[in-house]
Parts: C-alpha cells; structure tokens; sequence
C-alpha cells in the first residue's frame, strides 16, 4: 500500500495550530495570566435568537415521524438555495438557478474539494499572503512542484503589498488557476469593482479560472466595494464564488456555506473540448459528499428573515465596531496599519523590521496577546502581524491599553 506522498511535503505545522500551540505553552507555563486571543478568527458572538430558534423547529421535526428528514440532497435543499438567490443575488442585479448554488459545510472544504474536479497540470497563481489553505490543498494535490526559501517551485505568487495598495498585479506568465480572496483575509483590504474586473477581464483572455472567496463579503461597509465577483462583467464565463455563514452569522460550529458554479463555466477536457464544471461539480457532490445537514440549512435560511437580517448586522457591526478601534488606536500610537475597513482583520506592520514570529513572540510575552503572525500566509507577510476583531469589545479595548503600555 502506497500513500499520497504529496502530504509528506507539506510544512511541518499549519499555521493556526502553531499558533494555538504557543499560545497553549505560555498558559500552561503562566497559569495566573489572562491571555487575550486576537489570532484565530473565531467569532465571541453567540447565534442570533432567529437562528436558534430556527434550529430549535428543525430537531422537533426531527422528532415527529411525519416531518422527519434523513438523507438530503447533496446539493443542498431548494429552501435555502432559492433564500441565497433571491437575498445574496438578485439585488446585486445578478441572476441564478437554484442548480447553480450548491451547499456545503463551510467555505474552507469546498477550497479544498474544488482540486477534485481540476487537472493537476494546471499552473496556478495565488495571492501571497493569504489564507494557507489555498497553498495547502494544492499541495496535496500535487500542484506546486518543490519548496524552497520559503516558496513553492510551480505557484506564481501575486505579491499583495503596502506598494500596490494590496491589489496585486496581473501575472506576467500564463496562469490557469487563479485565488483572490476579498476582501481579504489577512490584509483586511478590499477591491474595487474596477480592480476585480481587470482580473475578469485577464481570465477571458486567457481562458483562465478564479475561484473567488468572499467569505467576508458582509463586512463590507461601502457600495463601492463589490459584494460578488459576478457584478463584474463576464465574470459567469470564469469564475468560481464561495461564500461561507462562519463569520456572517457565527457559524463556525454550526458549519454551512454555499459555492456558485454557473452553467455558462467550462473548462477542457484531454482532446481541448469544452466540459461544463457545474455538471463535474454537481457529479463530485453527489458522489462525495452526503450534504449539509438539514439542521443547519434551516439555521441559514433563517439569515435571510427580515429579523435574521437585523440580527446578524448587529453582530457584524459589533466586530466592526472592534476593527475600527483596533485600527484608530494602533494608528495613534504610531504602528503602520491596513485593513480593518471592509473586514474584520488588521494587518500591522512590525516595528522596526522584526520579524514576523518575534513580535509575535514579543507580544504573547510581554502584552499577553495572541496575534497571527503574518509571514505564516506567505513570504509577503514577513514583518507583518494580523489581528482580528472577533473578540469581545472589553478584551479587545484591553489588549490595546497592554500594547500601549508595554510595548
């Protein structure tokens, strides 16, 4: 028996369980300290009520023979997948069939899941930093060729930095994949409709593929800023969208998110044809994956009630609330700062050039705050460091009177 020696060359420790780990040493080894976590972003807030009371009606139906649900179908129930196109959808102008949308148990498997129905000869670009998973699951997929100096042999690296106003520039050599996440995690910065359809534009020409994460798209606090790719021009033609409730409605133990992928999308096949990837993906579902659990897609489609609106805004402004905060304050205190406008992740730069790890180090130990270094999203990331405003507004307003004092 054979293994897929492809997991063999990923780095030793992902990035979020490095930083749990240290985070872990340091409690075990000061046990009278409070630590202040602003490095994973997991959300504080608890569920709107409109949502567990949904989820309260779901389990009695479980309960009574006459309403109980088993099997789903894998692509999700039309319930909520008719919710996300008549409220995520038809007011942005853009238009879908319920067979377009597919449900899945967050934004970070479909990431994953998508390599299933994608050549492994592809050349992929993604942006850098960014979330690890998009370099992880290529990986694993055989995609990126060898490791090296901090970088992998067959990924162009779109560099996202304070130069270029973290948009990155169009790749130079040929790309048949591309990742853009925005707005973006960890830079906390956004584009405009203008800037993402340059990268539509560039797809057409080549024939190339995005898949597009918008998992913060909720955060977004100006109409400037496009909520779906699929606003810009001929985007249906080359692009992927996954959306994900994690952060939108505290999701992240409930687990659901969604994935579009339009029937006019194609890629090739071996003798150059065209190959709809909305038929392969719906294929790989129904094989793969038994679907999202009827619990939780009634918790969704509770997103979507005029209440389940009200809700999920207020959380939403309360971590914005945060973000603005954490953005003011290490800004008057002289710190280098982005983000934080149209997502709930600050990207600061280090002081002094210290390297990513140290400060993270500098600030675990001195200040008793968890941050995410930001060289572990990429070799841009060296001498930055993300927080997030995921945690409640006292700790959050603590950890800042720390840095300021201490640092």
């Amino acid at each position: 028996m054979n293994i897929n020696n492809n997991f063999l060359r990923l780095q030793q420790n992902y990035l979020f369980t490095e930083v749990v780990n240290r985070a872990k040493a340091f409690a075990k080894a000061h046990p009278n300290n409070q630590l202040i976590r602003l490095g994973v972003g997991d959300v504080t807030r608890p569920l709107p009520p409109v949502i567990i009371n949904a989820m309260h009606r779901a389990v009695d139906e479980e309960a009574d023979s006459r309403t109980f649900r088993g099997y789903g179908p894998e692509q999700g129930y039309a319930f909520l997948r008719n919710a996300i196109i008549h409220n995520d959808y038809e007011p942005l102008g853009i238009q879908f069939t319920p067979d377009e949308i597919f449900i899945s148990d967050g934004a970070g498997s479909d990431l994953g899941n998508l390599s299933d129905i994608l050549g492994t000869d592809n050349r992929i670009a993604i942006q850098d930093p960014v979330y690890p998973a998009y370099i992880d699951t290529n990986v694993m997929a055989g995609r990126t060729g060898y490791f090296h100096d901090g970088r992998w042999s067959d990924i162009i690296y779109l560099p996202c930095t304070a130069e270029n106003g973290f948009c990155p520039d169009l790749p130079k050599e040929h790309a048949d994949i591309i990742w853009l996440c925005y707005p973006n995690n960890p830079t906390g910065t956004a584009l405009t409709r203008e800037q993402l359809q340059r990268w539509v534009r560039y797809a057409q020409e080549k024939q190339s593929l995005i898949i597009f994460d918008s998992a913060y798209e909720a955060f977004i606090q100006n109409d400037n800023i496009p909520h779906s790719i699929y606003e810009t021009e001929g985007a249906k033609e080359v692009a992927i969208e996954i959306r994900s409730y994690s952060k939108t409605a505290g999701f992240t133990g409930i687990r659901c998110g969604y994935t579009v992928v339009p029937k006019e999308l194609y890629g090739r096949n071996n003798q150059g044809g065209k190959t709809s990837l909305n038929t392969l993906w719906t294929r790989r579902q129904c094989t793969k994956y038994n679907g999202t659990s009827y619990i939780s897609q009634r918790a969704a489609e509770a997103i979507y009630t005029e209440q389940g609106k009200q809700e999920t805004r207020a959380n939403i402004q309360y971590y914005m609330q945060n973000a603005r905060l954490i953005r003011r304050q290490l800004q008057t205190a002289g710190y280098e700062v982005y983000g934080g406008e149209h997502a709930p992740y600050i990207w600061l730069r280090t002081p002094g050039n210290m390297s990513s790890w140290d400060f993270f180090d500098l600030l675990l130990n001195r200040c008793e705050v968890v941050a995410t270094p930001g060289v572990g999203f990429g070799p841009s990331g060296e001498n930055y460091l993300r927080l997030t405003a995921f945690g409640t507004h006292e700790d959050t307003q603590e950890a800042l009177q720390r840095i300021k004092e201490r640092l």
